[in-house]
């Protein structure tokens, strides 16, 4: 976001100086007392050593959002124990903090517009924190369930505007890194969440698993506080005006963003319509966003699948087959270190594009990711025996890791770029999908494996993503054609 590199705050004068001091810029000349960042007031012009650090925590505080989403994987037996009831109440623990994943940005992201991404992170992350009080101390199981999906709801928030800082932080050129290491928090969180989970739990009372993750969720809000600045560049701006009004006793000095009209509850009443009216109008959206909260409802369903697959199969404990999710997890990464390829990839299409990439070169990413997780579902499928070595299936599980960051981040970049008048509202929507499906496969896959087995549930779910495998070759053909008959789409 660029912001013209000089400031008026003193009165118009007739003189050629006054009009020198003023510059050029029409916008500045028409009213010079409107307020503009310097140089290097600006956050993309703090230290490179500042920037990175903000990164590190941003990413790191969302890592800790993510794996909460998840370690409740092997807490069911205690919880279940403590509070007498049954299985399929404690797998709530999951579906209830994801379904509040997916509705806080609706509610909340539009915040940001208005106060700026450290209010939405200190407010969003401090409940986070209060609120995970009563998660690991619950009397109940209602508190225990209740508070899993405020926590959820209060974690969102953050997320919603995490990768706006970064991308505030850097220039175009110089994002792809720092948003690289953002872009891994979401994915490897859930799988770090039943690894650590199953490691506390072999070991400890079902309880510490929650009073670690409050340990950790201090530890990133005193960061945030302390390390993370205000990057939204129109909130600074609107701060600087304040500076200047007081310094001046002039109450003529403005920011843009105090001149535009904020009616918050008409924002988050659109944040709230405009995703499921994309939903409901637009098919290559709607499809789109059934291909990936299918692929995330796997990824959650193998939380309960792999305990039937490496503890009944291969007679693991819970802290063994916490680690089974490794092959996931290095997929994940194997993936990500191929960022650098796509990145030239994206490079020469713009180039042959005259400077601008088609947004249907994003979903090549996608058409990887479409073949490698029915290949690794299929394969895990087919070796999930017992007679079959147990390091088999997790080497299974790497391509379906790898697919799941080639399939979001292609459509993410897809949905963002074709539907960029709406861009927020186009990933709100694919978010409440995503976390609506995450919710619920869980509940269901007890009964799917003891129904169809560990081989026919699993290849059910590898036919189902293996249906949904054609989208992007098709949308990269004819994605075109469907954006010009949209009226949602750029």
């Amino acid at each position: 976001m660029s912001m013209t590199s000089s400031t008026t705050y003193t009165p118009p004068l007739a003189s050629e100086e006054k009009k020198k001091k003023v510059g050029s810029d029409p916008v500045i000349a028409k009213d010079p007392f409107q307020v503009f960042l310097e140089h290097h007031e600006h956050p993309q012009q703090l230290s490179l050593l500042r920037k990175w650090i903000a990164v590190i925590v941003i990413s790191s505080a969302s890592l800790c959002v993510a794996y909460a989403s998840s370690l409740a994987s092997f807490t069911e037996e205690g919880v279940a124990n403590e509070f007498g009831v049954g299985h399929v109440v404690t797998i709530l623990s999951i579906s209830l903090f994801v379904e509040g994943l997916g509705l806080g940005p609706l509610l909340i992201g539009p915040l940001s517009e208005v106060y700026g991404r450290n209010a939405v992170y200190w407010m969003s992350y401090g409940l986070f924190f209060v609120f995970s009080w009563p998660v690991a101390f619950a009397p109940n199981i209602a508190v225990h369930l209740i508070f899993r999906f405020v926590t959820g709801f209060c974690g969102s928030a953050f997320l919603s505007v995490a990768g706006g800082s970064v991308s505030d932080l850097f220039s175009d050129h110089a994002v792809a890194n720092p948003m690289a290491l953002y872009t891994i928090s979401p994915f490897i969180g859930p799988v770090l969440g039943p690894l650590l989970s199953g490691f506390i739990n072999q070991h400890l009372d079902w309880r510490w698993t929650y009073h670690v993750e409050v340990i950790w969720i201090f530890i990133e809000f005193i960061a945030l506080l302390i390390l993370v600045p205000e990057t939204y560049v129109p909130v600074l701006t609107k701060r600087k005006a304040k500076r200047v009004r007081k310094a001046t006793a002039d109450n003529r000095h403005w920011a843009p963003i105090e001149k535009e009209s904020k009616h918050l509850v008409k924002a988050i009443a659109v944040s709230c319509y405009k995703p499921f009216e994309l939903l409901i109008f637009d098919r290559m959206a709607l499809l789109l966003d059934i291909w990936t909260a299918l692929i995330l409802g796997i990824l959650y369903l193998a939380f309960q699948a792999f305990p039937v697959i490496f503890e009944k199969g291969h007679g693991f404990n819970m802290q063994s087959t916490g680690m089974s999710f490794l092959g996931i997890g290095l997929g994940m990464l194997i993936a990500i270190s191929t960022q650098p390829y796509w990145n030239n990839l994206y490079r020469r299409e713009s180039e042959r594009n005259g400077g601008n990439v088609p947004p249907e070169a994003r979903l090549f990413m996608g058409e990887v990711g479409g073949i490698l997780v029915p290949i690794g579902l299929f394969w895990l499928a087919f070796t999930t025996y017992s007679g079959v070595p147990w390091i088999v299936p997790i080497i299974a599980s790497i391509p379906f890791g790898s697919g799941i960051y080639f399939v979001f981040t292609s459509t993410f970049t897809y949905l963002v770029t074709a539907y960029r008048p709406i861009a927020a509202s186009a990933m709100a929507a694919n978010s409440a999908m995503r976390s609506t499906f995450a919710a619920a496969f869980p509940l269901f896959a007890g009964a799917m494996y003891s129904k169809l087995g560990t081989v026919g549930a699993t290849a059910l779910l590898a036919g189902l993503t293996t249906i949904m495998a054609p989208l992007p070759f098709i949308f990269r053909r004819i994605g075109p054609r469907l954006r010009a008959k949209s009226r949602f789409a750029a």
